[in-house]
């Protein structure tokens, strides 16, 4: 077996993390957190085209639709709620060599469950092996240097996440992994330049094939072995020799969003909104310094200062500060053909400069900084920021949860899914897609 394969099946061997502590808290509250995340995305343009196309569905193993309580095969529900839950770019978030969502990995293991009729304490215990698998890979190196996507690391953490749930033995889990992985590597072109709606759903499709890989290996199908050390391994082909360190548990340094924007520019948006209140008079210029990340991923491409698309627009830093200033807290409603187009946000936009400093790179990605002065015609305004609402170094509570899901639904619904979500350990799935069919706008 792969040394990689054999530390993840390992670490799942471990004793999972107990009812009650932080690690479980943690992942109660991104139960919650895609369900107001993906409630926001129902409706979009590309979640549209995939109930035309996919629906409807049915297998052998079959599962609910988030909210619409509709039945589809377990491969498609996972990629239709995978898709709610992260097309907002509004779930969790984790910064190191690569930055990534662990939280793509709950929705097959939700669908999984169901089709199982398998716990939530089982889906917790899956998620536990899901994101210390991704985090774990995100620490170890950065793909997207290579030109590799992220959601490559997804498909590795669902394959290992899914195994664990089925309860597979030791080769089957390996075998979980290979088909999960080998058909999976994906393009960093997803991130580069003008972005599509398959930004908001390839990591769906990652999920989507790892259900599928393990609904196969459970029944004893093989895959490509050794996947990462051999002849043509993902060592040699994507990464590069990798070592992962499970000695600690890096779920408590996820974050939960406070806005929906790329993660990067999160403490951009609040800074901007803080400065939003303070400013006077015309706006004349901006001045914004950042780190390198923050500008390859968000800034440079010439695309970011006109975006045309909502999935580019949410990758833009210039947009989103100059949106913040102008219009206010960046919404779901923020990325619409009519405020893409809004003459006073792309006025800012024009006066707007970046500035990579030596202290900020220094800083992340254990930090998030930014500073941002605007001169008006009345004065200079000026604030900086290390770290945001909603980062491990300020993370969220319960309330700030609930405060959140307030923005997309009903207070009721809001708190009743908040309410699921702290006993979610002991609940069933059936009982997940009653208080989710029951949400109000």
């Amino acid at each position: 077996m792969d040394r990689i394969i054999s530390e993840i099946w390992d670490m799942s061997q471990g004793k999972s993390a107990p009812s009650g502590s932080a690690e479980m808290e943690e992942l109660k509250k991104r139960v919650a957190d895609i369900a107001f995340t993906s409630y926001g995305a129902l409706r979009a343009e590309p979640v549209a085209i995939m109930r035309k196309t996919l629906l409807p569905s049915s297998g052998k193993k079959n599962a609910s639709l988030f909210f619409t309580g509709e039945k589809a095969s377990v491969e498609v529900a996972s990629m239709i709620n995978g898709t709610t839950t992260r097309y907002l770019d509004f779930n969790d978030t984790y910064l190191s060599k690569e930055a990534l969502h662990p939280s793509d990995n709950i929705p097959p293991l939700i669908a999984m469950a169901e089709s199982h009729e398998l716990n939530g304490k089982n889906v917790l215990d899956a998620a536990r092996v899901s994101y210390e698998t991704v985090c774990s890979l995100s620490d170890a190196y950065s793909i997207r240097d290579r030109g590799w996507d992220h959601v490559t690391y997804v498909s590795i953490s669902s394959g290992a996440g899914l195994a664990h749930l089925l309860n597979l033995d030791e080769n089957k889990f390996a075998h979980a992994i290979n088909l999960s992985l080998n058909n999976n590597i994906s393009m960093r072109q997803t991130r580069a330049g003008e972005l599509s709606m398959w930004k908001g759903a390839t990591a769906a499709n990652a999920c989507r094939n790892s259900v599928f890989a393990a609904n196969l290996a459970e029944a004893g199908f093989t895959g490509p072995a050794p996947i990462f050390e051999g002849e043509m391994g993902f060592f040699k082909q994507v990464s590069g020799n990798l070592n992962l360190d499970f000695s600690k548990s890096r779920i408590l340094k996820t974050m939960i969003k406070n806005y929906p924007v790329e993660y990067h520019a999160m403490s951009a948006a609040e800074v901007a909104s803080n400065l939003r209140k303070k400013i006077r008079g015309k706006i004349k210029k901006v001045e914004v310094e950042t780190f390198t990340v923050a500008n390859t991923i968000i800034i440079k491409d010439p695309e970011k200062l006109r975006p045309r698309t909502r999935e580019t627009a949410d990758h833009s830093m210039p947009y989103i500060i100059a949106l913040t200033l102008v219009k206010g807290d960046p919404t779901p409603l923020s990325y619409e053909k009519n405020m893409l187009n809004d003459a006073e946000v792309l006025s800012v936009i024009d006066r707007m400069k970046f500035r990579i400093t030596e202290k900020f790179d220094r800083m992340y990605p254990e930090f998030l900084p930014v500073k941002i002065t605007v001169e008006t015609d009345q004065g200079v305004f000026q604030e900086e920021m290390d770290a945001p609402k909603g980062h491990n170094k300020k993370p969220y509570t319960w309330d700030d949860l609930k405060s959140k899901g307030n923005r997309v639904m009903s207070e009721g619904s809001s708190a009743s899914i908040i309410e699921f979500a702290k006993t979610f350990e002991k609940r069933g799935m059936a009982e997940l897609n009653e208080v989710l069919k029951n949400v109000k706008a």
